[in-house]
């Protein structure tokens, strides 16, 4: 699958995912769009009961904290999540999903981004891809996930070892498409300065950034709807910090 250069697409959303319209899709045809789903799904009656926790009654530095609160239990090993009727949410979720925040994450097998932060089905809204890029279609699948869905935070989380990162510094070739990660990696490299662990930081600050040129995610921003940060999971400790 071809990865856009996120420096040389538009930061709007995409039908593809959303259903909700073309390229250029505004915040408020995202909203009418949200809005008619969930008339329609209220329309079903109260045969489905709702979600368990009120995920989008959180405010974003709260959806945020809930996140790193999730983390430290990770981290000390007093994972909670799997202590849920797993049956109940499945049911609950059938229907319509309220996740309280959205991650965008590295492909990589060893980030499974609902552990790390102990949560369960329908809490996280996950876009996951190489390097933790923000492409045309990832900024999409997030612009619907906080314009529709309602996440009130997004962490763009960096890891230690990436080796999408790690790739783009040695700039060796690659077979297949690989290489059309790193032109999107490229400022990050630049500014580690050949320190993979300050490149990979950096990449996760410059990814935030790119969501925020969204005028939907951006807006959602200054509003005060949303919060955007950047973090960085160490493999080792298996502690995400938040990037100033």
């Amino acid at each position: 699958m071809n990865t856009p250069d996120p420096a040389a697409t538009p930061a709007f959303g995409c039908a593809c995912c959303t259903g909700l319209g073309g390229p250029g899709l505004g915040r408020r045809r995202l909203l009418a769009g949200g809005l008619g789903a969930i008339a329609a799904t209220a329309a079903l009656g109260s045969a489905f009961p709702r979600p368990a926790v009120a995920q989008t009654s959180l405010t974003p530095d709260a959806a945020l904290q809930r996140l790193l609160d999730g983390n430290k239990r990770f981290s000390d090993h007093q994972l909670t999540s799997f202590d849920e009727d797993l049956s109940i949410l499945k049911e609950n979720t059938v229907n319509k999903q309220e996740p309280y925040a959205g991650v965008l994450s590295c492909a990589d097998s060893r980030v499974p981004v609902e552990l790390v932060f102990d949560q369960t089905i329908g809490h996280i809204f996950v876009t996951r891809v190489a390097g933790n890029i923000a492409a045309s279609t990832v900024i999409a699948s997030l612009e619907y996930g906080a314009a529709v869905l309602g996440t009130k935070v997004i962490m763009v989380l960096g890891h230690a070892s990436c080796g999408a990162v790690k790739a783009a510094m040695a700039g060796k070739a690659v077979p297949g498409q690989i290489s059309r990660l790193f032109p999107a990696l490229e400022p990050a490299v630049e500014e580690g300065h050949g320190d993979l662990e300050e490149a990979i930081k950096a990449n996760a600050r410059i990814q935030a950034k790119l969501l925020m040129t969204s005028p939907v995610l951006g807006g959602l921003v200054k509003s005060g709807d949303l919060k955007i940060v950047a973090g960085y999971y160490a493999l080792d400790t298996g502690i995400v910090t938040v990037l100033g």
